[in-house]
Parts: structure tokens; C-alpha cells; sequence
């Protein structure tokens, strides 16, 4: 009962709509209550706080986050879709090919998954919708385009599983890497597979062709102010995050896009979502002594160690609960709920953290396209006027892609642990 009740007064919470945050608060104050006592209690609420938000690697998130809104404001996400598409708009379903590349693209120097999938929704669909495609499918293609910014670095959802387990964020965030081009590839291939020829793109000149590859020059720079200093070992993750977010400002600069307005708009974004992140940060952290004090993790883990299961049958499980719970449950909820649990289960199965992270968010962008929660999803109707239900119909073929992409890395690991391995 003193582990039980905590749980359902968690599952309840979330069911009332009460925001995460304070669900997971209340839960693990009903939880340590029970299992220590008062004393016990107010101790760890004392302390927590400081504690939890004490690390440095948090430095990141804010960081990332003011990059990723000087990015948007440059305008460099229509520039990128503009220089794809002259050089694979002529392809068959070149245009969505386009976008999925920009999503990789506009990934590599934001982090947002929802940033990109507005930012797609208004600068693709329209250019889709002129030729012809039909609005399910583009609607489908740019909410699963925006999901690749996941694994990107800078990958913000990478930096919160990192803080959660412990797990190098260097080694992380270049882990995401070939798994993101991964996607990025499948989801073209598949692109390519089902979609009609489309003969309304004017055929580019190879002197328009050239010319868009300036478009590139900001982007390297960016990309390799961050994920290039990272792999090299030049810069940690704070410093690189600092890095870009001042080339990122810059760049703003450079091409007049900078107004004290926009400068304004992106320090109170970045404080307001760094600070909610804050927030989740030292209520999981509560949540989380609860976890420890229950013993419920340990447990696990030695009854999955000891009964001699297959290891493709607790992955198989593990896979089939994360595509359930990303039914009902946004990214940060999931990892919050599972990786103190499940992250003990991985490694006395002996697998790799790093390697569970990139599956769990490859999981987590297939959660953020489904109903009911389907962020994404409700983001690119939002902005393109597209009816919801014919949004969530585009992104089964996406979604099928995704999952080709899961199975793939789960029986073979090292195709996501090559490139970190590879680090200085």
C-alpha cells in the first residue's frame, strides 16, 4: 500500500489534468510520507530544490533554447527550405524530400521539435498544397519532419534524459546524430516511394543551384559552433550551448533581423520555458526519492535480472509500453515517469545507457504525432488551418517509417554508438 497509493494518486492527477509538475510533486510527497515520516519529508523538500537544479549541464537548456529563438527570428529556416528545394524539388515528391531535409536542417540548429513543426507548417505546406499534394499528406510529412529535431543535437529532450540518468550529455548528443540522418532518410525514401511525380517545380539553373548554397555558410557555423566543438572535445556542452547562442545572435545581426522587440520576445520565452523546465526538473526529483526509497526500480531489476528473460522480450515490452504511454503522455512526462524505473532494468541487462536514450526518444517522437496528445500534430493544424483529423491521417506512412528505424537500432546498437565512440 505505501508504494501503491503514491502511484495511483499520480495516475489520478494526471487524469484530473493537473499539470505534470505538480502531479509528480504530490505523488512523491504522498509516497515519502508514508514510507519515512514528516521529518524525512520536509527534509528532502528543504533540499531539493537546490539539489536538483544545482548542476551544471543545466546551463544547457537555456542556452539552446535562446539559440533556438535567435534562429527562428533570422529567418534561416526559409532560407534552408528554399536552397533544398532547388536542388531535390524536381525529384519524384521532391518538395516533401525538401522538408524532411530542412526538418533535419532546422533541427541541427534549434533543438524545438514544436519550433520546427510551426516553422515547416508555414513555410512547406503552402509550397506543397501549391503543387498538388494532397493537405493529409503534407500535414503528415511536416509533423514528423519537426520530431527530428529530437535527436539533433541540440537536442533538448537529449539534455533532459542526461540529467535524469546520468548519462554522458557530450556522448548524448552526438550519439543522435546517425540515428537523426537515419530518419531523415527513411522518411525520404518513403516519400519517394509513395508519392506522385510532381512536374509543377521549375527546373533551377546550375547558377541558382550555387548560388543557394550560401544559404549553408550561417548554418555550418552554427552547427559547428555546437555539435562540431562538442565532438572535438574543444568546448562541453555549456560552453558550446554559450558558443551558438552568441553566433546564433550574431548572425541575427548580420542580417538585420534583430529589433529590441524580438530581442526582448526571446529572453522572456527563454525564461519562461527554462523556468517551467525548472520546475519539472525539482518535482521528478521529489518524485524520484520516492522511486529510490521504494525500492521499486531495484526490484525490477532483479527480478528481469534473475527469472533469465530473453533480452529481445523485455525490449520487445519496453518498446510496445513507451508507444502506449506516448498515447497519452508529452516527452518530458514519459522520461520523468520511466527512466528512474526502467534505466536500472537496461543496465543489469547490460545495455547501454546512451544507446536506451536514443531509442526511448525515437520512441517519444512517434508519441508526439499520435492521438490524443500529438503535439506536432495539433501545432501543424494550428498553423496551416488543416482540419486535425486529416493531420493525424497523414502521419501514418511517417510513423511506419519511424518504427522501421526503431527496430533497426534495437538489433543493432552500434549503429547509435559508433559515432560517440568515435569522440576525443
Amino acid at each position: 500500500m505505501d508504494v501503491i497509493l503514491p502511484i495511483v494518486v499520480l495516475l489520478i492527477l494526471l487524469v484530473m489534468s493537473i499539470p505534470v509538475a505538480i502531479s509528480l510533486a504530490m505523488a512523491g510527497v504522498v509516497g515519502i510520507y508514508m514510507l519515512k515520516g514528516l521529518p524525512s519529508l520536509i527534509g528532502i523538500l528543504a533540499t531539493a530544490p537546490k539539489s536538483s537544479l544545482a548542476s551544471y549541464e543545466l546551463l544547457t537548456i537555456p542556452m539552446f533554447i535562446l539559440m533556438a529563438e535567435f534562429t527562428g527570428m533570422s529567418g534561416i529556416s526559409g532560407n534552408l527550405f528554399k536552397a533544398v528545394a532547388i536542388w531535390a524539388g524536381r525529384l519524384k515528391g521532391g518538395l516533401g524530400i525538401s522538408t524532411v531535409i530542412t526538418g533535419a536542417l532546422f533541427g541541427a540548429v534549434s533543438g524545438s521539435s514544436t519550433a520546427s513543426a510551426a516553422t515547416l507548417a508555414r513555410i512547406s505546406i503552402p509550397a506543397m498544397l501549391e503543387q498538388n499534394y494532397d493537405r493529409s499528406t503534407a500535414a503528415g510529412i511536416v509533423a514528423m519532419s519537426g520530431t527530428i529535431a529530437m535527436l539533433i543535437p541540440p537536442s533538448v529532450a537529449l539534455i533532459f534524459y542526461g540529467l535524469l540518468s546520468g548519462a554522458n550529455i557530450s556522448a548524448l548528443l552526438i550519439a543522435g546524430i546517425v540515428p537523426g540522418l537515419l530518419v531523415t532518410l527513411v522518411l525520404s525514401v518513403i516519400i519517394w516511394l509513395t508519392t506522385d511525380r510532381r512536374t509543377g517545380v521549375e527546373r533551377a539553373t546550375w547558377k541558382e543551384r550555387i548560388t543557394s548554397l550560401w544559404v549553408a555558410v550561417p548554418f555550418i557555423a552554427l552547427f559547428g559552433s555546437v555539435t562540431g566543438l562538442i565532438y572535438t572535445g574543444i568546448a562541453t556542452p555549456v560552453e558550446s550551448s554559450a558558443i551558438g547562442a552568441m553566433a546564433a545572435f550574431l548572425y541575427t545581426i548580420a542580417n538585420r533581423s534583430l529589433s529590441f522587440a524580438n530581442i526582448k520576445q526571446a529572453l522572456i520565452n527563454t525564461c519562461t520555458v527554462t523556468a517551467m523546465i525548472g520546475l519539472i526538473i525539482v518535482c521528478a526529483q521529489i518524485f524520484g526519492y520516492f522511486i529510490t526509497m521504494s525500492g521499486i526500480a531495484r526490484s525490477l531489476a532483479m527480478a528481469i535480472g534473475g527469472a533469465e528473460v530473453p533480452v529481445w522480450l523485455v525490449l520487445s515490452v519496453i518498446v510496445i509500453m513507451y508507444l502506449i504511454l506516448g498515447l497519452f503522455l508529452d516527452l518530458i512526462s514519459i522520461l520523468i515517469l520511466t527512466v528512474p524505473v526502467m534505466l536500472p532494468v537496461i543496465q543489469q541487462l547490460g545495455l547501454d545507457p546512451i544507446w536506451f536514450g536514443i531509442v526511448v526518444i525515437l520512441l517519444a517522437e512517434i508519441g508526439i504525432v499520435t492521438p490524443p496528445v500529438g503535439m506536432n500534430v495539433f501545432v501543424v493544424s494550428s498553423v496551416s488551418g488543416i482540419p486535425l483529423h486529416e493531420c493525424f491521417a497523414g502521419v501514418l506512412k511517417p510513423i511506419a517509417a519511424v518504427l522501421l528505424v526503431v527496430v533497426v537500432l534495437v538489433v543493432f546498437p552500434e549503429i547509435t554508438l559508433w559515432l560517440p565512440n568515435t569522440m576525443k
